[in-house]
Formats: structure tokens, C-alpha cells, sequence
């Protein structure tokens, strides 16, 4: 008797929806997180994506799902950005009951689950990935303007359809049955709008700055023409192993035994939990400007009870945004966020909310590899983001190239401040202030 189709099911991550389902019952958990577009529905229906279901199943309990704006969960108007899609992949883990999960993710997905990785990594047993597009420095498959707009305007047909089988299923060239279901897919799986918008995205996004404080294992597979991003990853990710699928056929759902057998192998080398020394976060310095003048103006007693007022500012903002405060220090703030997007509207709302104090404040950012020594955060990045804080003008938020390239889709506007030496930090950090930060 064939096995139950599994459920569909549905996790909130705010006020999203987020559509998932789960296969199979091993000892570790698996979260495969489609790249570009896919329809859960369709997928659990389809007889290549069942077989793929399956084998991974075999060697964990399967997690699948839909990426916000995709397939069965919520539209959205606006892009996803990392920081909401890694929202939504903490959701879904939490709805399931997860605690740490090997997570694995094909194409532009791979720079999520990168920074999930990094970011959660008592959360992280391990990460697959699949054909990855991550480092707008090392690809060579984002698509230009042009390709972008053929796909989108022949998007869900079968002409479409056959063309990209003919590269990546070799095997099911010429078969016309395949490719109408192959083209359904394209079609349930996102809308021409939706399609672009991140065919677009992954190409903005970059997280080869974070490469180095991934420190969960790692497996990198890729088809033969993609050897050169995935071996720039591997460089870059200690232990790293990298593996080049031997084809044929090079869709997901149809990977020959050998491929399935190195997944296998590499899931079933994960014992115990993750016991992380280091984070991912991004890093917020603020400290009023002039503070010794204004309180040499204004007296002890008046300055105090101004910085007081300043304190309750930057602590609503704090909460508001998810930020943790780790020190202050006089009239400074040191606090760090798990997502880049929070830290910047955080700092910006602090820049605009003191001003209504007579108060002008200046604000670094970083993001980087950050030791936990008990509660708090040092390393580094830390050093990094005071440096930064320390160049930033009056009502300004300054943040580096690795903060910017993380943001993609948010809509924050930046402007370039050019390159910079920072104090006891090797090299040379692009700087950019955030667009009317203090409007």
C-alpha cells in the first residue's frame, strides 16, 4: 500500500504564511530550501520530485516548503530579503519542533542558508548546498538584464521549459509530456513578477564577507560548468568538502545514486549538537555628539536626566527591532542584532528620536564573526563596528561594504563614503552612510 501523501501545513513568521510539510521520520532533521521557485503541492504530487522526497527521507525526517511570495505561502508585494527569508526558515523549524537541522539549498538559496548558518549555528548541524549562487564576485550563472527579461516573457511555456532541460536533463530532451510538467511547475511555482524580482535579487546579494565564520560542516555540490563558484566557497568555508555531480542530469529531483550516496554519507557523519564558540551578528555603535560641551552647558543634574531621556530613546528602538544590549558606556550604546536590515532601521530610529532631545548621535555597523565569551560579543568585528561608529557625522549611520551587500531588496539607499583605514584593523573598509538617515 503506497505511503500517505504528507500534509501541508502552515507556519506564521509574523504575519506571513508560510506553507510546509514533512517526510519521513530519521534520526536528523533536513530542511531543503528550494532556490529560485517551487510548489509544494505539485512537487509532493510529481512522481521525481516523490523520488526525491523519498531518498532524502530515508536518511533523516524531511523538511520541505515554500519560500515567502512562492508557491503555496503568502504573496508579498515587496522582495524578501535574507534577514525575512531567514525568518521564515526559523519559523518553519519551530513549527516542526526543530532544534538544529542540516539545512540544504540549491542556487540563490545557498546565500541564505549561509547566513542562517552563521547567524544560528546552535541551530545549524550542517549545510548543503546545491549549484550555490553567493558571491556576486565568483558567479557566473546570475542572469543579465536581457536574460532576464527572455525568461520572464516566455516564462511557463514548454518552448522555455525544453530549452533548460535540454542543459539540465540531458536524458528528458525531446520529451514533451516532461516538459509541459516541467513548465506547470514554472507557472504554480511563482508568477512572472515574482520570478524577476528574484532573478534580480541574486544578483545583489553577496555574502562572501561571511564565508569565514560559517563553522558548521559544510558540502558543496555542483554541475560540472558551476566548478568555479563552488570552489571559491569551499576555499572560503573551513572543511569544506566540495563534490562535482557527474550528470547527466542535473535537476534536483533527478540526481543519480552517486550524488544521493555522498548526501547520505555527509548526513549521516553529523553526531551531536552544535557547541558554537563564534556568531554571526552585526554589531551597533551610538554615542551623542558633543556630550562634553552640551553637559558643561547644561549641568550635572540637567545633563543627567537628558541622558536618561537619551537612554529610554535608544532602548525603545532596541525592542522594537529585536537589538540585544550588551554595554553602555556614558552616553554610548553597544548592541547587537541577528539581521543587518533590523540594526540600520534600529540606528536610523535612534538618529530621528533623539533629534527630538536637541540631541545629534552618530552610528557604526558591522556585520562579522563575533566570540561569545558568556553573554557578550568580542573579536574583531566588534573593534570593527566602534571604528566605524567613531568616523560617522552628526546624525549619520555609517555601516561597511559587508552590511550593504547583505541588505539587498530592503530598499535602503546608501551613499558611498569611499574607502577608509580604520584604527588597529588591517586594510582598507568601504563605508557608506544611510540615505537621509536623520530625515
Amino acid at each position: 500500500m503506497p505511503s500517505p501523501t504528507p500534509e501541508i501545513r502552515y507556519a506564521l513568521s509574523g504575519d506571513v504564511s508560510i506553507a510546509y510539510a514533512v517526510v519521513g521520520d530519521g534520526p536528523v532533521d533536513l530542511v531543503f530550501v528550494h532556490g529560485f521557485a517551487g510548489n509544494l503541492q505539485n512537487e509532493l504530487e510529481m512522481p521525481e520530485y516523490a523520488a526525491f522526497h523519498s531518498r532524502l527521507a530515508s536518511c533523516s525526517r524531511l523538511v520541505v516548503f515554500d519560500r515567502r511570495g512562492t508557491g503555496l505561502s503568502d504573496r508579498m508585494r515587496e522582495a524578501a530579503t535574507l534577514e525575512t527569508r531567514m525568518d521564515d526558515l526559523r519559523a518553519v523549524l519551530d513549527a516542526v519542533g526543530s532544534q538544529s537541522a542540516v539545512v540544504f539549498g540549491t542556487f540563490e538559496a545557498a546565500a541564505m542558508c549561509l547566513l542562517f548558518a552563521a547567524t544560528y549555528p546552535e541551530r545549524v548541524r550542517g549545510v548543503i548546498l546545491y549549484n550555490p549562487v553567493a558571491s556576486t564576485g565568483a558567479s557566473r550563472h546570475v542572469a543579465s538584464d536581457a536574460d532576464i527579461a527572455t525568461m520572464i516573457e516566455q516564462w511557463g511555456t514548454r518552448a522555455s521549459a525544453a530549452a533548460q532541460i535540454e542543459v539540465m536533463a540531458p536524458s528528458r530532451a525531446g520529451d514533451d509530456a516532461f516538459a509541459d510538467v516541467m513548465a506547470r511547475h514554472q507557472r504554480l511555482g511563482a508568477s512572472p513578477g515574482a520570478a524577476r524580482t528574484i532573478l534580480r535579487m541574486s544578483r545583489e546579494v553577496d555574502v562572501g564577507d561571511v564565508l569565514p565564520a560559517i563553522r558548521v560542516p559544510t558540502l558543496v555540490m555542483h554541475m560540472p560548468s558551476l566548478r568555479e563558484e563552488a570552489e571559491y566557497l569551499a576555499a572560503r568555508i573551513a572543511g569544506a568538502r566540495r563534490y562535482e555531480v557527474p550528470g547527466p542530469d542535473y535537476y534536483i529531483m533527478l540526481l543519480g545514486d552517486e550524488a544521493y550516496d555522498e548526501i547520505e554519507r555527509f548526513v549521516e557523519s553529523l553526531h551531536g549538537d552544535p557547541a558554537p564558540d563564534t556568531v554571526l551578528a552585526t554589531v551597533l555603535f551610538t554615542d551623542i555628539v558633543g556630550s562634553t560641551a552640551r553637559a558643561a552647558e547644561l549641568g550635572n543634574r540637567a545633563w543627567r536626566e537628558l541622558v536618561e531621556r537619551h537612554h529610554a530613546v535608544v532602548r525603545r528602538s532596541l525592542d522594537v527591532f529585536r537589538g540585544r544590549e550588551l554595554d553602555t558606556a556614558g552616553d554610548g550604546f553597544f548592541a547587537s542584532f541577528d539581521g543587518p536590515i533590523r540594526a540600520i532601521r534600529c540606528a536610523t530610529s535612534v538618529v530621528t528620536g533623539v533629534r527630538d532631545l536637541g540631541l545629534d548621535v552618530r552610528a557604526g555597523l558591522h556585520t562579522g564573526e563575533c566570540e561569545t565569551i558568556g553573554d557578550k560579543l568580542g573579536g574583531i568585528a566588534v573593534n570593527i563596528g566602534a571604528r566605524v561608529a567613531a568616523r560617522a557625522g552628526a546624525g549619520e549611520v555609517l555601516v561597511t561594504s559587508t552590511v550593504k551587500d547583505l541588505v539587498a531588496g530592503s530598499g535602503l539607499v546608501f551613499e558611498d563614503r569611499g574607502a577608509a583605514e580604520l584604527k588597529g584593523v588591517p586594510g582598507e573598509w568601504r563605508l557608506y552612510a544611510v540615505a537621509d538617515a536623520a530625515s
